[in-house]
Parts: structure tokens; sequence; C-alpha cells
């Protein structure tokens, strides 16, 4: 087969992510929605399927280098990444759509369904997410290049987000056939089809796309030795620490919802404050790439980061009072959030380059494990964090709200991020490519 252009590959690869966030999206966005509106599960049961939901994230998050170290010790004729790619498409499409089809049978029943799926979900995903990473980092020899990609794979996965959110109720409702309302069928069809196309397309990651050929060691890899480059690769424990440390960039997502409920009382509200969000995420995840050909993704990273800090901090003084206002400040963080996402998946990749130089050991898999790793982390601890002040606020549902409550949620949105932004600057400034050269433990 004729190698492949440069060109083909970055389309594929950015289309594939395209396909894959659309179905991520779906799953995450509407399936508290289906399982309330639509499954009819009780309240009590949502308290159960929230810990089902929280016991998976850990799971899933351990699970990923475990993941990781096994993609770095397969070895086949289609490569280490590519063929995790080809067979976990069909189970994370057939999955989310059976997320999407609880059977109408008693709630305990219901639950079991939804954990025993819920958790395959959880696993089939991890299977295909770290390995589409790795190969971003295999496949784009050149850095430039591969900035450029992961930049296009973030702005385009930033639509597929804008793109679920807004569409798919409508889809859903179209599908409801007979009704005039939308059904729980009409979700699940929706979901079903929309997954089927979404994994489809992410196969373009395994046709188009081929790993380089590397002079790192081929065979004989083990879980230590594995293991212990990844414990020897400092930039990338960097950039692992600063990224957790920095949790509260994702504080406005995991609560913005809830907040502009308590403050405007109007959860159609969020539909601006999300769509100021995708919107700094798409125009940053373009702009990154040229911004990086100019200065370092460390230098990047702490003058955004900085600059996230003056925003959320701008923000708590300008309060929430004029929408407006708290529009314009939520899309600047956005843009700072599309700057971090990029230049964070591009210093990771340096640092699996630089670490495949010093010790002769290239390990994608277990690498980029940590990027899936990181983020599931970083939005748990957001939850848990937001969680907390609405707990301290004493807000529930019919409760009367009060300029208290308002401004101790505002502070979770505001404050916290700011400081946890701040802090997660340490970290970065102990990045540096090119320690000592050894041999592979």
């Amino acid at each position: 087969m004729a190698e492949l252009t440069l060109r083909r590959q970055a389309v594929s690869i950015v289309t594939a992510g395209f396909g894959q966030n659309f179905v991520l999206t779906t799953v995450s966005t509407f399936l508290l929605l289906y399982l309330v509106q639509y499954a009819d599960i009780s309240v009590a049961g949502i308290a159960v399927v929230t810990a089902i939901i929280t016991v998976a994230k850990v799971v899933d998050a351990v699970l990923d280098p475990v993941m990781g170290s096994i993609i770095d010790m397969t070895r086949t004729r289609w490569g280490k990444l590519r063929p995790y790619i080809l067979f976990s498409a069909l189970p994370v499409a057939a999955l989310s759509g059976l997320i999407f089809t609880v059977p109408d049978v008693d709630e305990p029943l219901k639950l079991v369904y939804f954990a025993i799926t819920y958790l395959l979900w959880g696993l089939a995903y991890t299977v295909c997410d770290v390995p589409f990473w790795g190969l971003i980092g295999s496949a784009f020899v050149d850095p430039g290049a591969r900035t450029r990609v992961i930049g296009f794979v973030r702005a385009f996965g930033a639509i597929a987000l804008g793109l679920s959110t807004l569409g798919m109720p409508w889809v859903a409702k179209a599908l409801s056939f007979g009704s005039p309302d939308t059904t729980a069928s009409g979700w699940s069809i929706a979901v079903f089809l929309t997954s089927v196309l979404g994994m489809g397309v992410f196969l373009l990651a395994f046709v188009n796309v081929r790993e380089r050929q590397t002079t790192a060691k081929a065979t004989g890899l083990t879980f230590r030795q594995l293991f212990t480059t990844l414990a020897r690769n400092t930039p990338l424990l960097m950039v692992i620490l600063g990224s957790l440390l920095g949790f509260g960039r994702f504080i406005v997502q995991a609560g913005g919802a809830v907040f502009v409920v308590i403050a405007y009382g109007d959860e159609g509200t969020f539909t601006l404050v999300g769509a100021s969000i995708i919107g700094g995420l798409v125009i940053s995840s373009f702009a990154t790439p040229a911004l990086l050909r100019r200065w370092s993704g460390r230098t990047l990273i702490i003058v955004s980061t900085l600059v996230a800090v003056v925003l959320y901090l701008g923000l708590y003084v300008a309060g929430f009072q004029n929408l407006v206002v708290m529009l314009v400040f939520i899309f600047l963080t956005g843009l700072t959030l599309g700057v971090f996402l990029v230049a964070q998946a591009t210093m990771i990749a340096d640092a699996v380059d630089d670490v495949e130089q010093r010790l002769g050991v290239r390990n994608d898999g277990i690498s980029f494990a940590t990027l899936t790793f990181v983020s599931k982390i970083m939005n748990a601890v957001a939850l848990l964090v937001f969680g907390v002040f609405i707990v301290a606020a004493g807000y529930e549902n019919g409760i009367t709200v009060t300029d208290e409550m308002q401004a101790t949620v505002f502070t979770s949105i505001t404050l916290v991020p700011a400081i946890s932004c701040l802090v997660s600057i340490v970290p970065f400034l102990f990045y540096r490519l090119g320690g000592p050269r050894a041999a592979a433990a």
C-alpha cells in the first residue's frame, strides 16, 4: 500500500475525533435527563445512579494507565495502537445505545441493567480513547504538524459538543414516531443511530492513519519497564501534576447548569453559558498551534493560566447580575481553557519523544493514558468541589433561593478556579525536556 499523505492522515484523525466526541458528549450530556424523564427513575434511584457513575469514573481512571501499558506491550501487523481502535468502535456504539434503552421493569432491575451497561460502556470507551490519543503522537513525527492536529481535534471536539447539545433533543423528538412529544424509544433510536455514525467515522483513524517506525525497543517490554520509564519522565509528571491542581478550570462545565438555575431561575440560560464556553474553546483551539510556533507549550500554559486567574477574579468582582458581562467573562475563560487543552496534549507528546531519545523506550500508550486519566480526575474533582459548595449553600430543588446561596455557589465558579489555576502554575515551572540519558530500566 502506498504511503498515506500527511494531510490525509490529519483529516482522518480530526474527523475520527469529531465522531468520537459526538458520542461521548451525547452520553454525558443527556444520560441523566433520559433516566429521569424517560426511564422513570425515582429520586432515590437517581442517588444510586450517581453512585454508579462515580464508581465507574474512578474505575475508568484507574484502568487508563493499565490500558496504556497493555497497548505498549501489543505487537501486531497493524501496530500496537490501531487494533484497539478497530475492535472498540462497535462495542462503544452498541453500549451507548443500550444505556439509553432501559427496559420497562421494576426499578431495582432498571438500576442493575444501567450499572452493567454503563460500566461496560466506560471500559469500552477507555479501550478506544487511550490509543486514539497515542496514535496522534505516533503518527505525526513533526512537532508542528502534531500540534496543528491536536488543535483541530480539540476544536472539532468542541464543535461536536455544541452540535450534540443543540441537536440531539430534536433528533430524539423526530424519531419519536407516532407521538407529538419526545419518547423513550425516540431517545433510544436517536442514540443508536448517531452512535453508529459517530463510531463509524471514528474508524477512519484505523483505515487512514499509520503509526511511526521507531528505533525504540519493540519487544520484551514489561509492566515494570513501562512504569519505571513513566516515573523517570519528569516533564510528563509535571504536566500531570499541574493539570490535576488546575481542576478548577472544569467547575463551570460541571456546575454551570445548576448555577444558572440558582442565579437566574431558568436552566435554559445554560445554553448561553455553554455556547460561550464552546465558542472560546473552538477559537483558541484553532489559534493555539500558531501561538505554539512562537512560544513553548510551557510558556503558553503559564501565561494563559495567569490570564485565567485574572478573568475569574474579574468575574467575581463584576458579579453575575449582568448576564451579558458574565457571558463575556465565560467566553474569555473558554479561550484560556482551549489554549490549555491543546498545549497540554502537545507537551505530553513532546515528553514521549524526549523519553524515547533518552531511555530508548517509546511508551505512547501509557503516556497518553495519563492524558485521559487526568481529564477524568479533573472532572470528578471539579464536580465534587462544586457539590460541596451546593451542600454548604443549602440549596435543593424547590427551596427559596437566597442571596447567600447565590453568593456561595458563585464563589465556587470564580474564586475556586482562580486559586486552583494559580496553584497549578508551579509544576509547569519545572517542565524541562532533555534530561540525562540512561539505559531503560
